[in-house]
């Protein structure tokens, strides 16, 4: 079986409060984007599962990739037998774009497919928690209003089809627990959901990624990026989660084609939404 595992952005991000046990709450929207790695799962060669990865290097011991977490994740609790697991990396690592988590939850639902478990969605998200916040909503895998430390998901009606995504990853990798060291929580003062529920070209100055000042404040070159992806004429231009990468939203795709190539060191992307 073969699937193609999808990335994110976040629209906006909110970060509410510090929890008692060291998390954050936070608001955020995930909204899935057609950036895919590739993933195939066939029955194992030989008395153990493996997992082999291609295309981006992935620097990470076999059984702490998050594939394999999920595979004996699922083996605690099902009846899955040893598989043999194959990876193609294109989604950029390090860049807030949920790769790692979008490839566990499809390797969760692969299996509760391949070997007829019947397991609900609700209860594949339950499981998916425990291997890291974002991987509940890669289980459902729609516009969701994330909440909690990202866990607690509610569905949003919104699209952005039409428009188109510039999205470049620098060559810059923002350790996520620094990013979180560096900001102060507090309560938003609008209304995320409704925020993007406005026209895109609306949300500057309502939908904003608490992150952005500390992050921006040591990577500089963040920050230009973002200034010149405005500046081309993006709709709205934010950092995705704690970075590193920056996206614009185009209603023209040749606007969004112009960007191509401007980053030196970069990794770019257009896609329709």
């Amino acid at each position: 079986m073969i699937t193609f595992p999808n990335a994110k952005i976040n629209l906006g991000l909110n970060i509410v409060e510090l929890r008692s046990d060291g998390y954050h709450n936070i608001e955020t929207v995930f909204y899935p984007i057609a950036l895919n790695d590739v993933l195939e799962i066939v029955p194992a060669q030989g008395g153990e599962s493996t997992l082999t990865t291609y295309g981006n290097p992935v620097d990470c011991p076999v059984e702490k990739n998050l594939v394999m977490k999920a595979l004996r994740l699922m083996q605690q609790h099902y009846n899955v037998p040893e598989v043999d697991i194959y990876l193609y990396k294109h989604i950029p690592d390090g860049a807030g774009l949920g790769g790692g988590s979008s490839d566990a939850s499809s390797t969760m639902l692969m299996l509760n497919d391949m070997f007829n478990i019947g397991a609900p969605k609700d209860e594949l998200a339950r499981l998916a928690a425990t291997l890291g916040a974002d991987c509940p909503f890669f289980i459902y895998n729609r516009p969701m209003m994330a909440m909690g430390i990202g866990d607690i998901l509610k569905p949003i009606d919104m699209s952005l089809k039409g428009l188109f995504l510039y999205l470049v990853k620098p060559n810059v990798s923002v350790p996520t627990k620094v990013a979180y060291s560096r900001v102060t929580p507090a309560p938003s003062s609008s209304v995320l959901e409704e925020d993007v529920a406005m026209r895109v070209d609306k949300w500057s100055g309502l939908v904003k990624n608490d992150f952005e000042p500390s992050v921006f404040a040591t990577y500089h070159e963040l920050a230009q990026i973002k200034a010149e992806i405005e500046a081309a004429g993006a709709l709205y231009a934010s950092m995705s989660g704690s970075g590193s990468s920056i996206f614009g939203i185009f209603n023209d795709v040749i606007m969004a084609e112009k960007l191509k190539g401007v980053f030196p060191d970069s990794t770019d992307f257009v896609i329709p939404l």
